[in-house]
């Protein structure tokens, strides 16, 4: 369920495409609960998702778990106030925003991805929560490409998870 794109969207890059995962409803009622399942064992204020394909996993594991969902954003998509990062993509460079009064300081966070290549996207979302005074818990993945290695690039001390490795 999981499609193999090569030379998207640069060449060089295998891109795993989810599309056909999410468009069968079994397949996604058994991602949703095997991420809230392992999330609800941190007992999280909230879920934060990366812009976007983060937030079809992320904003379910709320709902399910009802909890708030809190969407960290590709720059420019919120209006200010906000608070930014810059990271490394596995094929250049990006930046995270995230309104900087989305939650509580002190709140627990598990944040939630689709996928974890190089560990950039979910480094920087951590960093924009823990920056305004939040506790990232757990970082969850629906698919792990762990020949990229982007374990190594994420904090300590953070519970780690993934679905599908490669």
């Amino acid at each position: 369920m999981i499609r193999d794109v090569p030379d998207y969207p640069t060449k060089g890059v295998l891109f795993r495409d989810l599309t056909p995962l999410m468009a069968d409803p079994k397949a996604m009622k058994y991602v949703t609960e095997s991420l809230s399942n392992h999330i609800a064992s941190f007992r999280v204020d909230a879920i934060a998702a990366i812009d976007s394909r983060g937030f079809i996993f992320g904003a379910l594991v709320a709902a399910k778990l009802r909890i708030p969902f809190v969407p960290i954003r590709k720059s420019g998509k919120l209006p200010p106030p906000v608070i930014g990062v810059d990271y490394q993509l596995e094929y250049g460079t990006s930046r995270l925003e995230m309104a900087n009064t989305a939650f509580r300081k002190g709140q627990r966070f598990a944040v939630v991805d689709d996928l974890l290549a190089t560990g950039g996207s979910a480094n920087a979302g951590v960093k924009l929560l823990t920056e305004l005074g939040a506790q990232a818990v757990s970082i969850a993945f629906c698919v792990e490409l762990g020949f990229l290695n982007g374990r190594s690039s994420l904090p300590d001390g953070i519970d780690i998870f993934s679905i599908v490795k490669y």
